[in-house]
């Protein structure tokens, strides 16, 4: 009988257990979406720009402080039901901590955090979860403040690492987000790529140091700016991992708005050979992005790391045949997604609520008329380039 006990119990936790994966197998086929201006939030009346540390007033209130809803289970469960097998999720830690000697987290906002994981993963979604709009760390990429940013960094991470350190290997973590000198998104000096180096060495040691399942779980690290330019020549420094890892279980993090006279700043309003006839294309076109693409694979995926790009999409802009434009941008996602994922990728589009024509208008599924699907078109170019990697079309 007791032999009939223990060999149920071990089936039972057999059951329970996910498989550790490699960082590459952690991304391989992964769809994933942002749960953008959400959780990146400053405090409300807060300067999203402010580089201040401390626990504001309200600060519990910065899930909903730039006009989102709150998020709900239903908010998850319809990415899960749209066709997404992951989440990212930007979380702003600056306004919550408690003690900024120690980089404690408020009691409430961690188990907030935590409470959105746990459903993320009831949806059997990946998720990742970063640390976002830090502007104490973000926007001083300067050898000046190194030392005390790093050290201020590993203390943040120990303790989100430790908080997590029981989840399962379906829960990543990204070092940082998009750090540059303020107003600066171009190149960088040596002085900020050896920054962001540096953010990402601490960021490794300091997680594989909690024990747990993060011994070996999926860590992301950035390019400097999360721009792959700024880094695949050479100027991003794989880090080292602990004795044994190798490269594994890391994973090397861009965004990609790419062409961006396409995708961000609206100057295009058509993309790629077969959308030619209708008007002026972006130059940047389907042998740019992969050939691109490539280039990442024989640079960092060929050593080992996972890839894995966080942030991505085209902002809703049109003129003229509005359906025709839509369609374009159909076949830019699905163009995109499926070359991604051909080559081992993860892709998280960028989600932020927001509709209309013009800049920064990546919504997709409105949230404040529960979680309607209002960008049909880009979801449908989502999907279609799943499908079609999936059929290895």
């Amino acid at each position: 009988m007791r032999h009939f006990f223990l060999l149920l119990l071990a089936t039972i936790i057999a059951g329970n257990t996910v498989a550790q994966p490699t960082a590459k197998e952690w991304n391989d086929n992964v769809v994933g979406w942002n749960l953008g201006n959400q959780f990146e939030c400053s405090a409300p009346g807060q300067d999203g720009e402010s580089m201040a540390i401390g626990n504001k007033d309200n600060a519990d209130k910065a899930e909903t402080a730039w006009g989102n809803p709150t998020v709900t289970k239903k908010t998850i469960k319809a990415i899960k039901d749209a066709g997404f097998n992951a989440i990212r999720i930007p979380v702003r830690w600056q306004c919550h901590i408690t003690n900024d000697k120690a980089m404690s987290v408020s009691k409430t906002w961690m188990s907030r955090i935590k409470q959105v994981v746990d459903w993320c993963l009831g949806c059997d979604l990946k998720v990742i979860i970063n640390v976002h709009h830090e502007k104490w760390l973000e926007s001083t990429p300067y050898y000046k403040y190194k030392d005390n940013n790093c050290q201020k960094l590993a203390l943040l991470w120990m303790n989100i690492a430790n908080e997590f350190a029981a989840y399962d290997y379906r829960v990543a973590f990204a070092g940082t987000n998009e750090v540059h000198e303020p107003g600066k998104w171009g190149a960088p000096e040596k002085e900020n790529l050896d920054v962001q180096n540096a953010y990402n060495q601490t960021f490794i040691d300091v997680v594989r140091a909690t024990g747990g399942n993060n011994l070996k779980r999926n860590l992301l690290v950035q390019t400097y700016v999360c721009n792959p330019d700024f880094g695949i020549g050479g100027e991003f420094v794989v880090p080292t991992d602990a004795e044994g890892n190798g490269n594994d279980y890391m994973t090397v993090e861009f965004h990609y708005y790419n062409p961006y006279d396409y995708c961000g700043e609206c100057k295009y309003f058509w993309w790629g050979e077969p959308y030619k006839q209708y008007g002026e294309t972006s130059p940047s076109d389907e042998k740019s992005l992969t050939t691109f693409f490539d280039k990442v694979v024989n640079t960092w995926a060929s050593q080992g790391l996972g890839i894995c790009i966080g942030e991505w999409g085209v902002t809703d802009h049109y003129k003229g045949n509005i359906d025709l434009q839509h369609e374009n941008m159909t076949y830019y996602c699905k163009t995109f997604v499926s070359e991604a994922l051909r080559r081992g990728f993860s892709t998280f589009i960028w989600d932020n609520n927001k509709f209309g024509s013009g800049p920064e208008m990546f919504g997709i599924f409105d949230r404040d008329r529960g979680m309607k699907v209002k960008a049909t078109w880009i979801l449908k170019g989502v999907m279609e380039g799943k499908e079609t990697k999936a059929l290895n079309l």
